[in-house]
């Protein structure tokens, strides 16, 4: 596998160790894109960019261990480089008590677990959300982008060389795959009101020739009677065919995407349920967590593994999240070689 440091130029190699989020998405069995925004976290070797996804809401998981083709966006500010990678995915879930505590130590100072924002006792309780399968994705064809206007035009590529060699998943478990809870569904009219009251910009994801989901930021997004129209970036490697626009995945919309010119319009089909865990109010949805307290048993009992256990202390930080967390304060990481500096 190629380190980023050997396909990216230093000032995005940069950036993109920085990144603490990214948009990743993986293909349904009937082919739809769906795009969920996770936090990111490459591993040391930067040779992947790994995600964790719950134990107890599995699908982003599942879906890329049936069809390895992932997409990732990772972006920022308008005059900040924007970089879109195709790649094939491991999903490991063997050991989910390492993967505890490696999503702990890479996410340790977001708000989700810092213990300067959330007590550390309340975070130990916490396992439908802790207990995670890592899934890292390998690049084969990376695009970038100097900022976001440059995406006009075409992008700066690398291919992987032909008949490189991928990482492979965990082995399958055995048994049924746990039940999807019945989450609260509404009607796309009524969640597309949501999200254009909310602000949040929108992300079509299609798959682009050679099959991997691919998702990129819209600009100028309007409701329709039937859907949405928006701008799409003129450099995108997609085109039509079907998609789904994300609005920081609290509401996704799945239809066909037709291009005007280089506007999209997306004919809507349905919206997906809006999951607890990205409601802000689960903490307090007592009902939501015992559905995904259940849901983790079940899938830890297929694996035949223990409930994990959160250490009594914070574990300390990677050396990468110390560089993302430096990012995420406006520090300088420019001169990674030789530490961070102001």
């Amino acid at each position: 596998m190629h380190s980023f440091t050997e396909i990216l130029p230093p000032h995005v190699v940069d950036f993109l160790r920085g990144k603490t989020t990214a948009e990743y998405a993986t293909l349904s069995a009937a082919g739809v894109p769906i795009d969920t925004p996770t936090f990111v976290f490459p591993n040391a070797e930067l040779t992947t960019l790994d995600i964790g996804t719950g134990l107890s809401y599995p699908a982003k998981a599942e879906r890329a261990r049936r069809n390895p083709k992932v997409g990732m966006l990772l972006e920022g500010t308008s005059d900040q480089p924007v970089i879109s990678v195709a790649g094939y995915a491991a999903v490991h879930d063997a050991d989910i008590q390492a993967n505890l505590i490696r999503y702990l130590a890479e996410t340790i100072f977001t708000p989700n677990v810092d213990p300067e924002v959330v007590a550390w006792e309340k975070t130990r309780r916490r396992l439908y959300y802790l207990s995670r399968v890592i899934v890292a994705v390998a690049p084969a064809h990376v695009r970038w982008w100097e900022n976001r206007a440059a995406m006009a035009g075409p992008p700066h590529e690398w291919r992987a060389p032909a008949g490189g060699r991928f990482p492979q998943s965990d082995p399958k478990p055995a048994g049924k795959p746990s039940k999807v809870p019945q989450w609260p569904q509404v009607s796309w009219q009524d969640r597309a009101e949501a999200a254009m009251a909310g602000g949040l910009p929108g992300h079509v994801t299609l798959p682009d020739a050679e099959g991997f989901p691919i998702p990129l930021r819209v600009g100028a997004i309007r409701r329709s009677d039937n859907g949405f129209g928006f701008v799409m970036p003129g450099g995108a490697p997609w085109s039509e065919g079907k998609a789904t626009l994300s609005f920081a995945g609290k509401e996704v919309f799945v239809g066909e995407i037709r291009r005007e010119g280089a506007k999209g319009v997306l004919d809507v089909e349905r919206a997906l349920p809006v999951l607890p865990t990205v409601d802000d109010r689960i903490g307090a949805n007592l009902e939501a967590i015992a559905k995904l307290d259940d849901r983790l048993a079940e899938e830890l009992a297929r694996r035949g593994l223990p409930m994990p256990v959160v250490p009594d202390e914070p574990p300390a930080p990677t050396a990468g999240a110390l560089l993302r967390m430096a990012a995420s304060r406006g520090l300088d990481i420019t001169n990674v070689g030789a530490g961070i500096s102001k």
